[in-house]
């Protein structure tokens, strides 16, 4: 049985919500990023990152292979949202509405106060901070206004990159699993890391909480 919603993820009464449309996720705001709602729109956007080999090389899924695939993908996010185990925003630049990658917090348990996160960024962004970025603003939501005291990461060993983007936002390494995944027949091992939010706290006293957004349209 799904968890409720926190209230702040209730469905907003301050918009016109159709019948069938799915609540949305609160936008958040960093210096170069907002973090906002995926929506079908998003379509052309999600097909492009999720259908690159290079962004998907250390992904425990296969690359999309149609454009059917993205949509897909986006109705998961809407269900999973509206069960409350899975929150995953767009990243664009500010002043853009395209998106440049995703940001996740999955496995959502507000019992336990945990959850698991991911980040995707398109391959053309990729070298510009943008992931680390988004990711800090993500922490900061998850520890603040989600009250969660844990996150964790299950990161492919060869993903230099993220590894060593999570370790600077604090996260440590805690566990290495071997032959954790079977991905189109080859097996992945997996670096499990993990943050609480009292070592985030410590290590970020007095820096700027993100901007959020109370309303947030799927237009």
């Amino acid at each position: 049985m799904a968890l409720p919603l926190p209230p702040f993820f209730k469905r907003k009464t301050d918009r016109i919500c159709h019948a069938g449309e799915p609540s949305s996720l609160p936008t958040l705001s960093s210096q170069r990023l907002n973090l906002c709602w995926i929506d079908h729109a998003d379509v052309d956007s999600i097909y492009r990152i999720y259908s690159d080999n290079d962004v998907m090389r250390f992904s425990t899924r296969t690359p999309f292979n149609h454009q059917d695939d993205a949509h897909i993908y986006i109705e998961s996010i809407h269900q999973g949202f509206n069960d409350g185990k899975l929150f995953q925003w767009g990243i664009c630049l500010k002043g853009s509405q395209k998106l440049i990658g995703t940001c996740t917090l999955s496995d959502i348990s507000s019992a336990q106060g945990r959850a698991e996160v991911g980040f995707a960024i398109a391959s053309e962004s990729w070298g510009k901070g943008y992931g680390r970025e988004a990711m800090n603003t993500l922490i900061k939501h998850a520890f603040s206004e989600l009250g969660l005291r844990r996150l964790e990461a299950d990161v492919d060993p060869h993903n230099a990159r993220c590894l060593k983007s999570l370790e600077i936002l604090g996260f440590k390494r805690e566990g290495y699993l071997r032959q954790r995944w079977l991905v189109a027949g080859e097996l992945q091992d997996s670096v499990m890391l993990g943050l609480l939010k009292s070592e985030y706290q410590s290590e970020n006293a007095g820096a700027e909480t993100p901007n959020i957004s109370a309303s947030v349209s799927l237009e």
